[in-house]
């Protein structure tokens, strides 16, 4: 099976989605920070658990910090509104291509009910990739195209 099949056949579970972590909507985002900090994590999914409202990202909580906003604010207040969610039987390939589109690098996965099961980061595209091509990945020199400004030697 070619690297191509894959991509328009494998769900977006095999792309290592991530855990995500879901905030009411009246939560401060002084407190989302130090759940993010706490969990180690870079996005919270605003929402009831059945239902995603918004999604609080790294992206926006630097624009936040950038304007020095209050951070007692609720964090429905900052955060992406109706964010673009993939299906848990969606392809990775659709996958690639959504976040390419919108410039996204995490996008909520949700089941069929639109109940939030994760979501699906750049990274674990990445480390799909990788899986697939690992002599290929691990085989490149750290800088591929690298010239020597002087000549080496005698």
């Amino acid at each position: 099976m070619n690297f191509q099949l894959r991509l328009d056949a494998e769900s977006v579970e095999h792309a290592f989605p991530s855990d995500s972590l879901t905030v009411d909507p009246h939560t401060t985002v002084r407190e989302v920070f130090l759940l993010l900090k706490d969990s180690n994590a870079g996005h919270v999914l605003v929402g009831q658990t059945d239902q995603i409202q918004g999604i609080f990202t790294e992206r926006d909580a630097l624009k936040l910090m950038a304007g020095g906003a209050d951070l007692q604010i609720p964090v429905a207040d900052v955060m992406s509104r109706d964010p673009v969610t993939l299906h848990i039987d969606d392809t990775v390939g659709k996958a690639i291509t959504s976040m390419s589109h919108g410039g996204y690098r995490r996008l909520p996965i949700v089941d069929g009910a639109s109940t939030p099961r994760g979501a699906l980061k750049a990274s674990g595209i990445l480390h799909y990739l990788v899986q697939h091509f690992p002599a290929v990945i691990y085989n490149l020199p750290p800088q591929p195209h690298h010239k020597t400004q002087e000549r080496e030697g005698a």
